[in-house]
């Protein structure tokens, strides 16, 4: 009501505005004629030039004996209007103007209505633009969801399964109470949906609003907490009482972390706003029952700062896992997003799916809707798979830079570099499958080696991690062998496989001398939300112990890369070749070459296989209808090549990368992303 009454009030202060003006413009005396001096009236008057004068109020209009008009101001003077009888002037008279008595009011007012508008104004900012009056600062920004906007439910909602079935539970219990009742069951006050970014929280949210039929309301977590002392408590006590007048009814909190973080983190250890807005929360999340029907779900992406007494039992008591699919759940996500798109025959879900591990639900709809666009800007009239393939291609590495001036010692530099980690990573067994290699530059990286596993991985032994350092290490070991230099373009390399093997000693317990012991411990900072410090808890002799052990892993490894380039190098000078000339590898060409072919039959076009489009084609009708494609939000995908070579900078320009966090489980380590910042 108040916002409502502001609104109006604005409009009709810019309204008056508009009206003055345009009372001052059309009221003002429609006269052009010249303005002279009284003195010079009367030397023409004196002269006999003045033929006709007109009297209005104290001002004279007058006409010449030539035509010409003037007009001028009078004074009280007495003899005038004889001296004009005497000139034998004809005299005409207007009554005076007079200003209307409703623009009289508006000039007198329009100060005072100004200095309200400006305080408005200002209200409104101070409550950070909320649309609010400002009586009205303790109100919930909690808005309900309309049955009239895009209806979304669980039909478009793909690959996270279990999670789906623990909302569906909630939705059942809001539908069908004595279902649950009638055997003592009570249904959670709160659901807490925790999962990395863009695998479809906020999109499970609104599928449970468009299936459960009750009133939803839905709001973020910084919406809480403002400049004034007290705001947000109040706001979470309104929010509260609209949730228990509309009961049965769902409320969504969206990134809860914002308002939801670990009491006592502030520096000082102050009682800060915020704090105020949790305790509130707190017991507003114990103070209900149950049986009133007020569910609270908040999704988060950051579970580990959040207050542990918001996620005990009575409270959160339900936390659901969201985390990125697998090579399932992606093709049952491609095929929701392909359901919008026009596609080609020979454009395979599953081909897709197991070519992308690693992405999330946002990831997979931006991979659809950047070869919908690449489709477009070549007037396809079907999206087909190389377009899909462009598209993985541009989210996994980058954009290609074909503009870029690249020497010929350059490209013959990354040529041999990219061209040792590929024979490295295609000779040792049981390491992910070379999928490209290309020398064009891509964002900041001059080439690139994209390996693709086969399946999703959740663990990495010992070997698969060694592999991985021996793969790194070949592209400095051709620089330093075959070129007889070494580059800047290693130093990605030879970071990871020291972070890999840094891993192995100090969190995976992995080395044979140390033993199985986690070594230096880490403590986070939950006020800033990530590890600034980390604390020394080892010794002088077990440092100088961890240091020779990573070393050992890294010269073991290098030592069997080398023995690897030198048993191909004839592969390697043939590869280095094809890369000069073609710039990107595919697979089969690798594959290929790795085993010895001749460049002229390795880069032969295989023929294509047309019972391969068949089955694709039958694949796809089997699977019946295809489902409507969901609204995750787009973001950032997650790249899985293992290796680039950065385009080095001149010193001058070269910043110290910033700290990372070594990863909890061997995964992060391996498949992380990696760091190009400009």
């Amino acid at each position: 009501m108040l916002n409502g009454f502001y609104k109006n009030l604005s409009l009709w202060l810019v309204i008056g505005l508009l009206l003055v003006m345009l009372f001052n413009l059309f009221n003002q005396p429609q006269v052009r004629d010249q303005h002279i001096p009284f003195s010079d009236f009367l030397n023409q008057l004196d002269q006999g030039k003045v033929t006709d004068v007109t009297v209005q109020g104290r001002t004279l209009i007058g006409i010449l004996s030539d035509g010409g008009t003037f007009t001028t101001y009078t004074p009280e003077d007495p003899d005038l209007m004889r001296l004009i009888r005497e000139k034998k002037v004809t005299i005409n008279a207007r009554p005076p103007e007079e200003t209307p008595v409703l623009l009289t009011i508006l000039i007198s007012w329009f100060p005072m209505l100004l200095l309200i508008g400006v305080w408005v104004f200002f209200m409104r900012q101070m409550q950070g633009g909320g649309g609010r009056g400002p009586m009205s600062f303790g109100k919930s920004k909690a808005r309900m969801q309309s049955d009239k906007q895009n209806k979304v439910t669980f039909a478009d909602v793909a690959g996270i399964e279990e999670a789906k079935e623990e909302l569906q539970e909630v939705i059942e219990f809001l539908k069908n109470p004595q279902r649950f009742q009638r055997l003592g069951g009570k249904i959670p006050k709160g659901v807490l949906l925790i999962g990395p970014p863009g695998t479809g929280k906020t999109l499970l949210a609104r599928a449970i609003a468009g299936e459960a039929n009750v009133p939803f309301f839905n709001l973020s977590g910084s919406d809480f907490v403002e400049m004034f002392v007290g705001v947000g408590a109040a706001r979470v006590r309104d929010m509260f009482e609209q949730g228990k007048k509309n009961a049965p009814c769902i409320i969504f909190i969206d990134e809860i972390d914002a308002v939801g973080r670990h009491r006592g983190a502030g520096l000082g250890g102050g009682h800060d706003e915020r704090e105020q807005t949790l305790n509130q929360l707190l017991v507003e999340m114990d103070g209900f029952e149950s049986a009133e029907g007020v569910i609270l779900v908040a999704a988060t992406n950051r579970p580990d700062v959040l207050d542990p007494a918001l996620l005990r039992p009575g409270r959160f008591d339900r936390q659901v896992a969201v985390p990125n699919p697998d090579i399932l759940g992606r093709t049952q996500i491609l095929e929701v997003h392909m359901g919008k798109v026009p596609l080609d025959e020979d454009v395979d879900p599953e081909v897709i799916a197991r070519g992308t591990p690693g992405f999330s639900g946002a990831d997979l709809a931006n991979l659809v809707n950047e070869a919908a666009l690449g489709a477009a800007r070549q007037d396809k009239k079907l999206v087909e798979m190389e377009d899909f393939e462009a598209a993985k291609d541009k989210v996994m590495m980058g954009k290609p830079r074909r503009s870029a001036i690249i020497s010929e010692k350059e490209r013959l530099t990354t040529a041999y570099h990219e061209a040792g980690h590929a024979i490295v990573a295609a000779v040792i067994p049981g390491t992910d499958p070379v999928h490209k290699v290309t020398i064009i530059p891509r964002g900041r990286a001059l080439g690139l080696t994209m390996q693709l596993p086969t399946e999703d991985r959740h663990t990495y032994s010992k070997q698969q991690l060694e592999d991985n350092i021996a793969i790194l290490m070949g592209g400095r070991i051709v620089e330093e062998v075959v070129l007889s230099q070494m580059t800047t373009g290693a130093a990605n390399d030879i970071k990871r496989a020291t972070d890999i093997a840094r891993s192995m000693v100090c969190e995976f317990g992995m080395s044979d001398v140390l033993g199985p012991m986690v070594y230096g411990d880490k403590e986070e900072e939950i006020f800033l939300g990530r590890e600034i410090t980390q604390h020394k808890s080892v010794s002088e002799e077990t440092s100088r112990g961890i240091d020779k052990e990573i070393r050992a892993i890294i010269d073991r490894n290098y030592r069997r890369a080398h023995a690897i380039l030198m048993e191909k190098r004839q592969v390697l000078d043939s590869m280095a070749k094809a890369l000069l000339d073609r710039e990107t590898l595919d697979a089969d060409e690798i594959a290929r070459l790795v085993k010895g072919m001749s460049l002229e039959e390795a880069l032969k076009p295989l023929p294509k296989d047309p019972s391969v489009k068949k089955r694709r084609a039958a694949s796809r009708v089997s699977k019946g209808h295809v489902e409507k494609a969901d609204d995750s939000s787009m973001e950032d995908g997650v790249t899985d090549f293992i290796d680039d070579e950065e385009e080095p900078l001149p010193p001058e320009k070269a910043k110290p990368r910033r700290s990372r966090a070594r990863a909890k489980n061997p995964e992060d380590v391996v498949e992380k992303n990696d760091e190009n910042d400009a």
